[in-house]
């Protein structure tokens, strides 16, 4: 971690960086150990606070007893709830930032099915099992739904997928990727869109876990339910 940050500062050509995320946690390594380094690294002054991504409840909390953890990155959608159950109470119970990535379901919530024409056979979407023919058809449908309400409602799907995560609460900041200014502006008036609770209901309504077909992540790519890490004592004793 400490090498990775120092080359990350050398890099950029600055001396402190605000928030540093461990990207994916590493279950060889007992999570104190990880966030016991960064802690000194905040006390050196060269990262501000400290960030995790994909990391289960267990894990926060183990994390957060070390160092505040400032904010957590989980993929959370319309269509990506997984998290809701467990990762997002804690959070909010231990007053910690929820960064939502993927908001947009990886663009399915922009296009629906028609997405995967349009990209290219390098793009590791396309290879998704949501986005796989034997899935696609079925999760159309929420597509369908959710551009319906979308119409009633005078806005884009996306800017109600993201209007759908704006109304978490304050403590939810989704980044949707973007590489043009016009969708960019797009999704900026998604903060104009209102949903009533019976409109968020109807919304989540669309998308449960026995609507959605095939897993979020392909097999190899961990998850929060793999970043269980070895208990600290099992660490001192090596």
């Amino acid at each position: 971690m400490r090498a990775a940050c120092e080359g990350s500062l050398a890099r950029l050509g600055i001396d402190c960086i605000d928030l540093y995320y461990q990207h994916r946690v590493d279950t060889g390594v007992s999570i104190e150990v990880t966030i016991g380094e960064l802690k000194e690294l905040v006390k050196e002054g060269k990262i501000k606070y400290i960030g995790l991504s994909e990391a289960s409840a267990s894990t926060i909390r183990r994390a957060h007893a070390v160092h505040p953890i400032t904010a957590v990155q989980m993929e959370w959608s319309l269509w990506s709830r997984d998290m809701e159950e467990n990762i997002i109470p804690t959070c909010r119970e231990l007053g910690i930032g929820i960064v939502a990535y993927s908001p947009l379901g990886r663009g399915f919530f922009s296009e629906g099915s028609k997405l995967v024409e349009l990209l290219s056979d390098q793009d590791f979407r396309k290879y998704m099992p949501r986005f796989l023919p034997e899935n696609l058809e079925k999760n159309a449908l929420i597509f369908e739904r959710v551009n319906a309400m979308a119409i009633r409602k005078g806005c884009t799907p996306s800017q109600l997928a993201l209007a759908w995560l704006h109304h978490q609460g304050n403590n939810v900041c989704p980044i949707p990727g973007t590489t043009k200014i016009e969708n960019f502006n797009q999704n900026v008036r998604a903060l104009s869109v209102k949903l009533k609770p019976e409109e968020m209901a109807e919304l989540e309504s669309y998308a449960t876990a026995a609507d959605v077909r095939g897993d979020r992540c392909p097999p190899m790519m961990n998850t929060w339910k793999d970043s269980e890490t070895p208990p600290l004592s099992s660490w001192k004793a090596k």
